[in-house]
C-alpha cells in the first residue's frame, strides 16, 4: 500500500474562528485607514472623482460588505494555509501570508493592472494594502491558534 493508506491525506485543523473574525476585523480596519489616508491619490490612480464613486454624496455600502466577508474567507483560508505547511505561530504566519501575497496576489494584481493599463501608482497602492491585510491576517491567525 501507500504510506497513506488508512490516513487522510489532509490532517484536520482546529481553527479558532473568533481569530479569524478578529483577522478579518482587524484587515478591515487597516484598509479602512490605508485608503483614507491614501484617498486622494487613489481616485487619480484610478481616474475617478469623489462624485462618480459616490452619486449625490451617496456610497454604495456592497463593496465594503462584499470586501469584509471576502476578508473572513481570506484569513480562514490563510489560516488554514499556515496550519497545513507547518505549526501555528506568529512567525509562520507573517512568512506564509508575505509569500501568499508574493505568489498569488501581487502577481496577478501586476498583470491585470498592466492590460487595463493601470497606471503603477494604483498597483502600489493597492498591492501595499493587500500586503498589509495579509500580514496582519498571517500574524493574528498564526499567533492566536499557537496559542490555542
Amino acid at each position: 500500500g501507500t504510506p497513506l493508506q488508512g490516513r487522510s491525506a489532509m490532517p484536520s485543523l482546529e481553527i479558532s474562528w473568533l481569530s479569524v473574525l478578529a483577522a478579518a476585523i482587524a484587515s478591515f480596519a487597516f484598509g479602512a485607514v490605508w485608503y483614507l489616508s491614501l484617498g486622494k491619490q487613489w481616485m487619480a490612480a484610478i481616474g475617478k472623482t469623489e462624485e462618480e464613486l459616490a452619486p449625490g454624496g451617496k456610497t454604495n455600502p456592497a463593496p465594503f460588505v462584499i470586501t469584509f466577508f471576502i476578508q473572513i474567507l481570506m484569513a480562514w483560508l490563510l489560516a488554514g494555509l499556515i496550519g497545513h505547511i507547518g505549526q501555528f505561530s506568529l512567525m509562520n504566519g507573517l512568512v506564509t501570508a508575505f509569500w501568499c501575497w508574493l505568489a498569488f496576489i501581487i502577481t496577478t494584481m501586476t498583470v491585470n493592472h498592466r492590460y487595463s493599463l493601470a497606471p503603477w501608482s494604483l498597483t502600489l497602492i493597492d498591492g501595499a494594502h493587500w500586503l498589509g491585510v495579509v500580514l496582519i491576517q498571517g500574524a493574528i491567525t498564526g499567533w492566536w491558534n499557537a496559542a490555542g
